[in-house]
C-alpha cells in the first residue's frame, strides 16, 4: 500500500512516492514543481502521478502533506501561496483513502527525533537533557517554528505561528529597521527580517542608510532579478569586500536567527536543544558557526549561562518532506491495526 508524501511551500512544491517496505527515506520516486505555476495542489499531485514511472500498482491510496500555514480542522489556506486545500476536497479529487494535512513546521518537529546524526550539523554541542522540550526555528521562504514535548512514551510535535509574531530589536540597526518594516507593511513580524522574502526588506532598509554603498552592477542585476534573495546571499557569501551591504544584510538577518531561536527556546525551555531546519540555514553554515550566532542567541541576560548549555544543530537534509513520510507510513500502520 503506498503512500504519497509532499512538502507543500510557497517556492516548491515536492512530492514523494514511499513505500512500507522501504521505508521514509528511500522514495520511490521523487519530484519536484514550482508552485506558483499551478492553480492547486491537485493540479500538481495529479501531475505527478501521471508520470511513467508510477505504475498501476505503485499508485498511492493514501496522502500526507505538510503544507506552509496553518492547518484548522482539516483546512489550510497557505501564508505565502493563494491556495486553499482541505483534506475532504483532496480525497475526493484525488481518489484517496485518506488524506492528511499538517502544518510544515509540525512535520519538520516530527522528523528531529527521527534525525541521523549525518543529517544534522553542531553550531553549539551543549549538553541535551534527555526527554527535555525540543525547539525548531525554520527560516525558508517564509520563517516556521515549532517544538516538541515528551508525551510519556515518545515526542509529540506542536505546531505555532510563531514567525509572524512582533520582532524585537536587539540594537540601534534593527530598531531603524523595525521602524522600516512597520512604516512599510504596517506590522513588523520575524518572517519579515529572517526569512528568504523577509531578507530583501533588510537590504533595502540598510540601502536606504547609505545607497553609495552598493556597486552599480549589483544594483543592476537585483533590479532584474524576480527573486533578489539568492543574488545577496551569493554575493555576501561569493565576495564581500565588494558587496558590503549584502554580507552586512546577511549578518543582520543570522543575528535575529539567534536572538529568536533563543527567545523560542526559553518560551519552551528547549533543554532538548534547538534545530535549525528550512532551506535557508544550510546554505549560511559558516556564518552560523562563527560565534556571532550564539553571541545572539545567550544574549539573555541572567540566563546567558544556561542558554550556552543548549545544543544547537543544522538540519542538513528536507525534514518536511521526511516527517510526512514517517507521520504518513505511521498512519497506514495504525489504520491496518
Amino acid at each position: 500500500m503506498m503512500l504519497l508524501a509532499g512538502d507543500i511551500g510557497a517556492t516548491n512544491t515536492r512530492l514523494a512516492l514511499v513505500s512500507p517496505d522501504q521505508g521514509p527515506r528511500r522514495f520511490v520516486l521523487e519530484r519536484e514543481y514550482a508552485s506558483h505555476e499551478y492553480a492547486g495542489l491537485a493540479e500538481v499531485v495529479k501531475r505527478f502521478l501521471a508520470d511513467p514511472l508510477v505504475d498501476a500498482g505503485a499508485r498511492p491510496s493514501s496522502a500526507c502533506f505538510c503544507v506552509a500555514g496553518p492547518v484548522i480542522d482539516g483546512r489550510s489556506h497557505l501564508t505565502n501561496l493563494p491556495w486553499d486545500l482541505s483534506e475532504d476536497g483532496l480525497k475526493a479529487s484525488l481518489d484517496m483513502r485518506q488524506v492528511t494535512l499538517m502544518n510544515d513546521l509540525r512535520s519538520i518537529a516530527h522528523a528531529v527525533p527521527h534525525l541521523a546524526p549525518e543529517e544534522t550539523t553542531v553550531v553549539n554541542a551543549g549538553q541535551a537533557v534527555a526527554r527535555g522540550p525540543i525547539a525548531v526555528l525554520a527560516p525558508g521562504t517564509g520563517l516556521g517554528e515549532s517544538f516538541l514535548v515528551w508525551a510519556g512514551d515518545a515526542y509529540q510535535a506542536c505546531a505555532s505561528e510563531g514567525g509572524h509574531t512582533d520582532f524585537a530589536p536587539t540594537n540601534s540597526v534593527q530598531a531603524g529597521l523595525q521602524a522600516y518594516l512597520t512604516d512599510r507593511f504596517r506590522h513588523a513580524g520575524y518572517e519579515r527580517v529572517c526569512s528568504g522574502s523577509g531578507l530583501p526588506n533588510v537590504y533595502d532598509f540598510l540601502r536606504s542608510r547609505d545607497p553609495s554603498c552598493e556597486a552599480p552592477a549589483f544594483a543592476e542585476a537585483l533590479r532584474a532579478a524576480v527573486d533578489r534573495t539568492p543574488l545577496i546571499i551569493g554575493a555576501a557569501l561569493g565576495d564581500e569586500a565588494a558587496n558590503p551591504l549584502a554580507a552586512a544584510t546577511l549578518r543582520v538577518v543570522v543575528d535575529v536567527w539567534g536572538s529568536e531561536a533563543g527567545n523560542l527556546m526559553l518560551k519552551v525551555m528547549a533543554t532538548g536543544g534547538v534545530y535549525l531546519a528550512g532551506g535557508l540555514p544550510p546554505r549560511v553554515l559558516p556564518l552560523l558557526q562563527d560565534g556571532a550566532f550564539m553571541q545572539a542567541f545567550a544574549a539573555k541576560g541572567r540566563f546567558n549561562n544556561l542558554m550556552r548549555t543548549v545544543p544547537v544543530h543544522v538540519v542538513m537534509v528536507n525534514a518536511a518532506l521526511l516527517g510526512a513520510a514517517i507521520a504518513g507510513l505511521d498512519q497506514a500502520n495504525e489504520s491496518a491495526r
